[in-house]
């Protein structure tokens, strides 16, 4: 019986046409069709500017670097992969830990006010799980203490708030598109900004600081070469190319269809699960339309069906670990009850777009057959 994992990209024909047109064009690296995608993620998503980029950590990271947090400090979320938070740190900012919401898991609104000092420069929100964080008071607490809005939207490509997508509400969005992701090219990442100058920077900065690009310097579809450019600051080499930047045109164009299968999936769980008592399933609120990155359960009994799932041949995990329990975040300010509590109940059960109706079938019946206490069922 094969292990079923808990992610795995769903790739086709499609996608591998897009590789061979990078590759039979002699053009693989940044080139047309990353300028291509940044297009057409942008009117996507519904913003003026999008950045291609080697990872999410990169769109973190270029971001904090444009938000200015030297020295200043980023409202944010432990319960989160550790590229957020440490983005933060790449730029010498200082993370404070709000609490979530036991719900959604999210960044609670109403405990962000209280932490707002003379020193805080920006609010770092994780749409976790491509569940919306509750944004309409956050940009406004954000608005009255002038403060800058930065979306982690790792989980959330194709996931809305009030019928805006994710990643069209604060003044940068991040992106990543590594391969267990909605939209998946194995790695990637992106940046979205909202005017001119912004976009401009993260260009320099993803291309080492010079001003243009080598496609850019090139004429003729890279006939001819201009070695002529200036390097006016100090930027890392961490660029999409035009090989990951095709998977992902091929990705985008099935994106609804990816994430629809997603929903019914996560219909089928949460079906199937409603009646135990000793599980909670994901709650949706009005204002959101989740992506479904992830499908994650609530039990206090997480260890014992984790390890009932495996010997049947299941994968799960557990997203995620809060950022506080790691040694270099021990010294930050939190007091976060509600997240300690919440994530040791967490599991992560298998959700991809060609997951099986056998194996959606498979998962439920071994959920079903646990028996808290008597994990060898």
């Amino acid at each position: 019986m094969a292990v079923v994992p808990v992610f795995r990209p769903s790739f086709g024909e499609e996608e591998l046409q897009q590789v061979k047109e990078a590759l039979e064009s002699g053009w693989v690296g940044l080139g047309p069709k990353v300028a291509e995608f940044e297009r057409r993620f942008a009117e996507y998503i519904g913003v003026p500017y999008a950045v291609g980029l080697s990872s999410g950590t990169a769109a973190l990271d270029l971001a904090m670097r444009l938000a200015a947090v030297q020295d200043r400090e980023v409202i944010t979320t432990p319960l989160t992969f550790v590229s957020t938070n440490h983005a933060i740190l790449y730029s010498a900012g200082v993370p404070v830990f709000c609490d979530i919401e036991r719900d959604t898991l999210n960044i609670d609104a109403t405990k962000i006010e209280r932490l707002v000092t003379g020193r805080t420069r920006a609010i770092m929100v994780v749409h976790y799980g491509g569940h919306a964080c509750d944004m309409d008071p956050i940009l406004d607490i954000a608005r009255r203490h002038n403060l800058l809005v930065v979306e982690d939207c790792a989980h959330a490509t194709g996931g809305e708030y009030r019928g805006r997508r994710l990643g069209s509400l604060g003044d940068y969005a991040c992106f990543s598109f590594h391969a267990v992701k909605n939209l998946a090219m194995g790695e990637g990442g992106l940046v979205t900004a909202r005017d001119a100058a912004d976009d401009a920077a993260l260009r320099r900065l993803r291309w080492v600081g010079i001003s243009k690009s080598t496609w850019e310097r090139s004429e003729g579809g890279g006939k001819r070469y201009s070695w002529q450019y200036d390097v006016t600051e100090l930027g890392f080499k961490c660029h999409l190319n035009d090989i990951a930047a095709g998977i992902g045109l091929a990705q985008l164009a099935k994106l609804a269809r990816n994430n629809g299968r997603r929903r019914a999936i996560v219909a089928e769980y949460n079906a199937a699960f409603r009646d135990l008592e000793w599980l909670e399933t994901p709650v949706v609120k009005d204002y959101a339309v989740p992506s479904y990155h992830n499908y994650v359960i609530k039990t206090p009994f997480r260890d014992d069906l984790h390890e009932h799932l495996a010997r049947h041949e299941i994968s799960t995990s557990v997203h995620y670990v809060p950022s506080t329990h790691y040694a270099l975040y021990k010294s930050y300010r939190a007091e976060v009850p509600v997240c300690e509590a919440a994530w040791q109940e967490l599991l992560t059960l298998p959700l991809f777009p060609d997951l099986s109706s056998a194996d959606v079938g498979r998962i439920i019946d071994r959920v079903r057959a646990f028996r808290p206490g008597r994990t060898r069922a």
